[in-house]
């Protein structure tokens, strides 16, 4: 039996993404052959990736795919920061952005198109990622934005790579212009939202509810300073068109001079701004208290 060293189970960790654990189990069962034991995670399968598929996946990547007046942003999750950094697992996200920017952003037409160049559809090949790589992976979400005339542009925040990071922007600009000019912009706008993080293209697109909960707030701190109710009332506009300025994309002010709106540089450049999409990895799900540094620190003795 040759000795199973934790510098043999990095190095198949490196290889494959793989969980500690898995990487020692698998070259225990194959008495220490990398190789042999790379492909012994990979014939795993359905069942491996069942017991994985109720665990918590918060971490993962976003990217963005473009095409003519198009383009795609998607996030798909894993476990660990640590898979992030798997070629495989970036390889699997990029290609996730390409099939969206073709069949659109329905998550169930994603998962049943064909994956490039395995023989098995999206899901079938996100399945045998878990199994490999020895986490739960899950695609949660896509959104495909096009324009009839101008450019779809995007910015991906602190980028691991083009088109791959944590924080990625689309930002539809519609209008005549040439393309680098058009595209600059839309970019611009993408480093604007991801900053800002507008809840909504224009006043009319706030949702109702948010709205009136800020407005009851709101009257319940004005009559709170003893005033008539016609003072209340304007009191209570006043605070509403602050809080447009901060959740709507077109009322907030342009970081990039800190003066003019959004709505006067987009008029400005004689174009219209018809949608944006930002995805921040992992926002709103609840992640697990579990310290991972500390489980690695638990099992590195092997």
């Amino acid at each position: 039996m040759a000795a199973i060293t934790a510098a043999l189970v990095k190095d198949l960790r490196d290889k494959t993404g793989a969980g500690m654990m898995d990487c020692k189990k698998a070259l225990t069962e194959t008495d220490g052959d990398i190789e042999v034991a790379i492909d012994w995670l990979r014939k795993k399968g359905l069942a491996a990736a069942a017991k994985k598929s109720g665990r918590v996946a918060a971490e993962g990547l976003v990217a963005v795919a473009t095409a003519a007046n198009k383009a795609a942003i998607v996030e798909v999750n894993a476990e660990t920061d640590f898979v992030a950094r798997n070629e495989t697992f970036q390889g699997f996200v990029e290609a996730v952005a390409k099939i969206a920017l073709d069949v659109g952003e329905d998550l169930d037409a994603i998962k049943a198109a064909p994956f490039p160049g395995t023989g098995r559809t999206v899901a079938e090949e996100l399945t045998h990622l878990v199994a490999t790589i020895g986490e739960n992976m899950t695609i949660r979400r896509a959104a495909v934005l096009s324009v009839k005339q101008g450019v779809v542009a995007s910015y991906m925040h602190q980028a691991l790579k083009p088109g791959l990071g944590k924080i990625g922007v689309l930002a539809a600009v519609e209008g005549p212009g040439e393309f680098a000019t058009l595209e600059t912009l839309g970019r611009q706008v993408g480093m604007h939202v991801a900053a800002t993080r507008p809840e909504a293209l224009d006043v009319d697109a706030v949702d109702p509810a948010a709205l009136e909960r800020e407005r009851a707030v709101l009257s319940d701190q004005a009559r709170a300073s003893g005033k008539p109710e016609n003072i209340i009332e304007k009191m209570v506009e006043g605070r509403i068109r602050k809080y447009y300025e901060e959740v709507v994309l077109l009322e907030q002010v342009w970081v990039h001079d800190g003066e003019s709106r959004v709505r006067a540089v987009v008029k400005k450049a004689g174009v219209t701004l018809t949608g944006f999409v930002r995805f921040a990895l992992g926002e709103g799900i609840e992640k697990p208290k579990d310290d991972f540094a500390a489980e690695v620190a638990a099992t590195a003795g092997v």
